[in-house]
């Protein structure tokens, strides 16, 4: 079992910045893709970020140039660090690891407002 735990969600003004971590509870994270997922109330669930376990990434078209996904397999950990933050970008952020089976954090809440 993999236990996920994001921390770094808060409240920050538009243009502002925040640096999300995922800690997986696994000693095999390096063969875990990660990835951060959010959810808007009302809305689905989407894709923002992956990372593959060499390396490559994905970013949603709303992200890109924004946001930059990266993993530290020492650590068993993940980042998302989010520039230039838009309203819209307010949403509940989850991460997810995937290696035959999907493993769900918690989700940390960002919110986007002056």
């Amino acid at each position: 079992q993999v236990q996920l735990v994001e921390s770094g969600g808060g409240w920050v003004q538009p243009g502002g910045s925040l640096r999300l971590s995922c800690v997986a509870s696994v000693s095999s994270f390096a063969l875990y893709t990660m990835g951060w997922y959010r959810q808007a109330p009302g809305k689905q669930r989407e894709l923002v970020a992956s990372i593959s376990t060499g390396g490559s990434t994905y970013y949603g078209d709303s992200v890109k140039g924004r946001f930059t996904i990266s993993r530290d397999n020492a650590k068993s950990t993940m980042y998302l660090q989010m520039n230039s933050l838009k309203p819209e970008d307010t949403s509940v952020y989850y991460c997810k690891a995937w290696y035959f089976a999907d493993y769900w954090g918690q989700g940390t809440q960002v919110t986007v407002s002056s």
